[in-house]
């Protein structure tokens, strides 16, 4: 169970938003290639970047500061012999170019959203342009995706899409429960093991991470294909302290 610190920039800031509203952000750090450093150094084996600026605007608008995390994370990787550090990136992608340009600085895996519910055509293309690298992001709340940076309710059922993209050939699904995310309220363990058994890819749970208990809960529905959880708030605010997280989480998973 990977433990994945979310980086959200916003105006080249490093920021956490209550449920996605722009307007409600705290901001943690101006440097958020600092920030990126501070987890690798707290033993984070991947990092989840997210351009909210990008994901309402429809294009990259802060590819400077990723740029500057993916500089740090390769020369902390480098100077400590560890072969890769992935990172995953959503907001605002909605081309291939763009797609192919953050691949060739660097970026693992991309995370298309709102552009794969809106338009499954181009995250087919991307799946079969750059196979392994396309991570779809399903937003939901109460069962039903939403889009634009959580500000429209798709209609449409997250396990009807799931099993959809899946055949799409996605590397995995990043499943955000919209309710719960930066409200620190506890993982909604039950709708993303439900969407784990639906689907063969790995799911990765966001929203809602509050203390090391929402970690050993997941952990131990592991076998159910839940690769990895985005922390947010809780590891900025310090309920959640990363290095202990993910050695308690490795002990379970091997003790399992």
């Amino acid at each position: 169970m990977l433990l994945i610190p979310a980086i959200d920039l916003k105006d080249g800031h490093c920021v956490r938003l209550k449920q996605g509203d722009m307007e409600n952000a705290t901001v943690f750090s101006e440097d958020p290639a600092e920030m990126a450093l501070h987890w690798l150094k707290q033993g984070a084996r991947r990092l989840h970047l997210v351009d909210l600026n990008g994901a309402f605007a429809g294009k990259p608008k802060n590819e400077a500061a990723v740029k500057s995390i993916l500089q740090v994370v390769q020369s902390y990787a480098e100077e400590n012999d560890i072969e890769e550090i992935p990172v995953q990136l959503g907001g605002g992608i909605r081309d291939l170019d763009t797609i192919e340009r953050y691949l060739d600085d660097g970026i693992t895996y991309i995370i298309v959203g709102t552009a794969a519910v809106k338009n499954p055509g181009f995250l087919h293309d991307a799946c079969g342009a750059f196979p392994g690298s396309i991570i779809v992001g399903l937003d939901a709340k109460d069962g039903k995706v939403a889009t634009d940076g959580w500000s429209k309710m798709s209609g449409h059922e997250v396990i009807d899409l799931a099993q959809k993209f899946e055949q799409y050939g996605v590397e995995s699904i990043v499943y955000t429960d919209i309710g719960r995310d930066g409200m620190m309220g506890g993982v909604n363990i039950d709708a993303t093991v439900k969407l784990a058994r639906s689907v063969r890819v790995p799911i990765i749970a966001s929203g809602g991470v509050h203390t090391i208990k929402d970690v050993e809960a997941l952990c131990a529905v592991e076998d159910e294909g839940i690769e990895g959880v985005i922390c947010g708030r809780s590891i900025y605010e310090g309920t959640l302290n990363l290095a202990q997280a993910q050695d308690r989480a490795d002990e379970l998973t091997a003790e399992a």
